[in-house]
Parts: C-alpha cells; sequence; structure tokens
C-alpha cells in the first residue's frame, strides 16, 4: 500500500540517496590540473545547491542563506560528516562549475533508478525545451555588433536567441533530456544538458547518445535531430556493426530536396541506404506506433517540469554556467523525488507533494 512522507525525515531520506551519486560523480570527474585541491570537496558544494534548489530558492544568495540556516546547517553536518561551509564568496564562484559534476551524477542516478526497478529504458525520447533569459530583450542587430543601447539595463549577455516550434523565438537558454517513453513505465530523465538557446541539436545530443544504457533499443526524436551522422551513432558501431537499436526521427525537409528524395538512393551509397531503411521503418505501423510514445512522454513531461520548478517565465540567474548548475541541479532533483517516491510504494511520477511539504 502506498505510504506518505513524513514532512520531519522526508529531506533527510533525499540527502541520503543523493549524497552516495554525488560522491560517485565526483570520484568519476576528478579536478585536473595544478594546485591544492579544495578543502571543501564539489561534491559538498552540489549538495548544498541541490538542498537551496529542492527548496524553489530562486537566487544564489537566497540559496546560500538557506543552507547556511542553523537548522539545515546541522542536517547536513549530521549526514556528511563535513563541518566546514562555504563562504559566500567561494559558494558564488563554485557554483558556475558545479554543473560538470549534476551531469554526470544525473547519468548515475538514471543508472540506479533502472537497477531499482524505476523506469524501463527499453524506449527513450530526447528533446529540447527552450526557457527565456531574465532581463530585457537583446536585438540581434544591436548583439551582433556588441551594442548595448542606452537605458537596457541587466542585458544577460551570455544568453542567446534560438527557435522551436513549440517556444517560437526565445533569447535565453535550452535544456535537453533523454527520458524513458517505455510503456507503462514511470517517465525518468536519464541524461541531460543545458546550453544556450541557439545551440544545434546535432550537436549536443552526441555525448548523451554516447552514454545511452544498454537495454536502450529505441530513440524516438523530433525533426531537429534529423542527421545521417547522429542516426548512424545510435544504430552502429564504430567498426560499423549495428547495435541493435533503432533511430525514429521524422526527416527535415530543410535539410533535404523533396524531389532527390523521392528518387531511390544509389546502390553505392551507404549512408543513403541506411536512411532509406530508416525512413520506412519510421512509416510502418510499429515505427508510428512506437513514435507515438514521443507525444505521450518527453514533450508534456518538459512543460509538467518547468512548472514544477517555475521555469515557465525564465531561468532563475544570469549567465550560461549558472544557469547550466541550477536547470541540472533541478533534473538531479527530479530524479530523486521518484526514487524516493518510488522507495514509498507510489510507482508515478507525482513528486510535487514532497517539494510541498518540505
Amino acid at each position: 500500500m502506498p505510504k506518505c512522507a513524513r514532512t520531519d525525515g522526508c529531506l533527510r531520506e533525499l540527502l541520503r540517496l543523493a549524497i552516495p551519486c554525488l560522491q560517485e560523480a565526483q570520484r568519476q570527474c576528478p579536478r585536473t590540473g595544478r594546485g591544492a585541491k579544495p578543502q571543501i570537496p564539489d561534491w559538498l558544494i552540489a549538495l548544498l545547491i541541490m538542498t537551496a534548489v529542492l527548496k524553489r530558492k530562486k537566487s544564489k544568495l537566497s540559496q546560500f542563506r538557506f543552507v547556511n540556516d542553523p537548522a539545515n546547517r546541522q542536517i547536513i553536518t549530521e549526514l556528511t560528516g563535513c563541518h566546514r561551509f562555504p563562504s559566500q564568496s567561494t559558494f558564488f564562484r563554485r557554483y558556475r562549475r558545479a554543473h560538470q559534476l549534476f551531469r554526470r551524477a544525473i547519468q548515475l542516478q538514471g543508472q540506479q533508478a533502472i537497477r531499482e526497478g524505476v523506469c524501463d529504458p527499453q524506449v527513450v525520447a530526447m528533446d529540447k525545451s527552450l526557457i527565456a533569459a531574465r532581463g530585457p530583450l537583446w536585438h540581434k542587430k544591436d548583439r551582433r555588433v556588441g551594442r548595448i543601447p542606452p537605458g537596457l539595463r541587466g542585458v544577460d549577455q551570455e544568453s542567446a536567441w534560438g527557435y522551436s516550434e513549440y517556444d517560437g523565438w526565445v533569447q535565453g537558454y535550452s535544456l535537453e533530456l533523454v527520458v524513458t517513453a517505455t510503456q507503462g513505465s514511470t517517465v525518468l530523465p536519464l541524461l541531460a544538458s543545458a546550453d544556450t538557446a541557439s545551440a544545434r541539436e546535432t550537436q549536443t545530443c552526441q555525448e548523451k547518445l554516447a552514454h545511452l544504457p544498454p537495454q536502450v533499443v529505441y530513440v524516438l526524436v523530433d525533426s531537429g535531430y534529423d542527421s545521417n551522422q547522429v542516426a548512424e551513432q545510435v544504430e552502429y558501431e564504430e567498426n560499423q556493426r549495428p547495435t541493435g537499436r533503432r533511430f525514429l526521427c521524422p526527416e527535415n525537409p530543410r535539410r533535404s530536396n523533396p524531389e532527390s528524395a523521392a528518387q531511390p538512393p544509389s546502390p553505392r551509397d551507404q549512408h543513403q541506404r541506411r536512411r532509406l531503411q530508416r525512413r520506412k521503418f519510421f512509416h510502418s505501423r510499429k515505427g508510428q506506433r512506437l513514435y507515438a510514445r514521443r507525444h505521450q512522454s518527453v514533450e508534456p513531461f518538459l512543460d509538467w517540469f518547468k512548472g514544477l520548478f517555475e521555469l515557465h517565465d525564465h531561468v532563475w540567474h544570469r549567465g550560461l554556467d549558472n544557469n547550466r548548475t541550477q536547470l541540472l541541479a533541478a533534473v538531479f532533483v527530479y530524479q530523486l523525488l521518484v526514487r524516493y517516491n518510488h522507495r514509498l510504494g507510489n510507482f508515478n511520477g507525482r513528486v510535487r507533494w514532497i517539494m510541498d511539504s518540505l
């Protein structure tokens, strides 16, 4: 029978689940270069950020003050054994690089969720969502020459313009996710990245595709990912042996000539033969049934995720690295909430009640 979380112990349990993932992420992403290692480890900085994001503390100052509240410091100290906390300047400085650790921690926690039976990764879907920047719009004609018009204050100069069919033209940032889309499975992010709104899907997706779980069989994407290189990364190994996976993607009309697309490929053109095979499978009954899972998984999930972390209007911070850290921390938090919810016997992604109870 499903259980409810106790409000007094909920935060402690969430932190206990998070600490091993963050520590392992730091082991796999060690600091390199000259100089002594910091006395406060990177995983503890990430834990502090995660705790503040869990409570929806938006500015970096409010996040710093929240985790330095005596009651919260006591909980974190008891669970981690760490008595040294960062100063405000240290917290702000290391905030900008914490996204590197969160990106690996999301991958590790996704693998842990699969082992725990939280989700089924046989079918995954990938998509990118645009989120507006804070501050006023900085139009392209001024951006190209690096001129900020008089009276235009608070411009986020690290943001960029991007376009999507769903969001239209947006000046800001992008969040790209790979989520489970198997029928009957909880929708859970397995891999994630954040970038400017102008980042191209065919470039940003490649690192995530290289780290897909071995259980994945079908990868569902929209036409923005239409690329022979991306498709063959999914379906073929480096030695050109088939991986057994299928890449389902509608063709992008902007990248192909309709007349040439209707003609059969040359028998010598291996890439075109493979593209034709993908086209046939995509338009088959099975392919269309599988692709429908994308509209029931990643698309509504991104909209719901932005509502959960109050991202519909704009991002929380200014600057690319600050927003990378916050967005990836929010993805990590969501994974954590779903795992905790699963342990309570609730086999779904309805986790808002946990955040509201903290």
